[in-house]
């Protein structure tokens, strides 16, 4: 997937205040006088109701509940293991033995809390879409032609008025601006690049950011014509300059791709690091921008003609559309 928040906005409650006074507090090294910066805890009010998904290879899990009276879910992610940190954690852990043969023993080894860290998402108030997303449900992979486009999908998207709010805050830095690692300003062929809230920023390995553009009327890949090169070339060539001289990651380590369908209407370009196998990657939904930039020139209405494939989950109002049109 692309960036957890989607589609959805979520609005500024009691609860975002107190979480961005929290994240200011630690920041400043000010919670207060006799008050430990880090000790407030929205999620110990949190009431489970369910999990609605969780994987023990992404080491993840995602939980539907309650935040006081309001619908949430909390998304919690083992961090990796740092090469960086190896040392304290060998030193400073406590091993307790689990079983010993020959040559061959296995332990339980519980590390220093502070590299015992579980990386939490909270979204609040959650809607039941963001429910659903988080659901675990079967895919179908949908073949959708030009004119598929035209008078199934795109009034779906017109009708569904996504919201992309969140987006407009990064890009007029009414949010996240301190998490940008570089922009160009260009109202045409400008955008800014800053991590995706999957990667926690502590290795390369995993490295994720994401592209987004300045151009607010560009929403996926099927608005993509010739006239865009010019912003897709910009993109490829400073977002690879500007990670190589952020984390010394080379071009021939990056996978740089567009999502189809997104998870978000706005155009954005994924880059992640070469064998790292983030969800949303594999060929049924990840296009390489670089074969992007080559269709386009061969053809600048490739996009707007192309038969394209993709998979949607068995609750998406979209692959409803394309039962009933007899598509599927």
């Amino acid at each position: 997937m692309a960036d957890k928040r989607g589609t959805d906005n979520v609005g500024t409650d009691e609860l975002s205040q107190r979480v961005k006074k929290a994240k200011a507090d630690n920041e400043n090294g000010d919670g207060g006088v006799g008050k430990d910066p880090e000790s407030e805890n929205i999620l110990s009010e949190f009431k489970t109701t369910s999990v609605l998904s969780d994987s023990s290879r992404e080491k993840t899990i995602f939980v539907h509940g309650k935040l006081g009276d309001q619908e949430a879910v909390v998304i919690l992610e083992k961090t990796p293991i740092r090469e960086d940190a190896l040392a304290e954690l060998l030193t400073g852990a406590k091993l307790k033995l689990e079983m010993r043969n020959d040559i061959y023993s296995t332990y339980r080894l519980l590390p220093p809390p502070q590299l015992n860290e579980i990386k939490t998402t909270v979204v609040c108030p959650a809607t039941e879409k963001h429910v659903k997303k988080y659901q675990r449900q079967e895919s179908s992979l949908v073949e959708e032609t030009g004119e598929d486009y035209k008078s199934i999908t795109l009034p779906y998207i017109q009708k569904q008025s996504f919201s992309v709010q969140w987006v407009h805050n990064i890009l007029e830095k009414k949010a996240e601006a301190e998490r940008i690692v570089y922009e160009d300003p260009d109202p045409e062929v400008g955008f800014v690049l800053l991590p995706d809230f999957k990667w926690d920023q502590k290795q390369v390995d995993d490295l994720y950011l994401i592209a987004i553009v300045h151009q607010r009327d560009i929403r996926s890949l099927r608005d993509l014509t010739s006239e865009h090169l010019a912003l897709l070339q910009n993109i490829f060539q400073k977002g690879k300059e500007a990670v190589l001289q952020r984390y010394s990651l080379a071009a021939s380590k990056l996978r740089v791709y567009l999502h189809y369908q997104p998870s978000y209407y706005h155009l954005h370009v994924h880059f992640t690091k070469l064998g790292y196998e983030v969800p949303g990657c594999g060929v049924e939904r990840a296009h390489l921008l670089a074969d992007v930039i080559q269709n386009l020139r061969s053809d600048p209405q490739y996009y707007k003609t192309r038969t394209l494939y993709f998979p949607l989950r068995a609750d998406d109002g979209l692959l409803s559309k394309f039962k009933e049109a007899g598509r599927l």
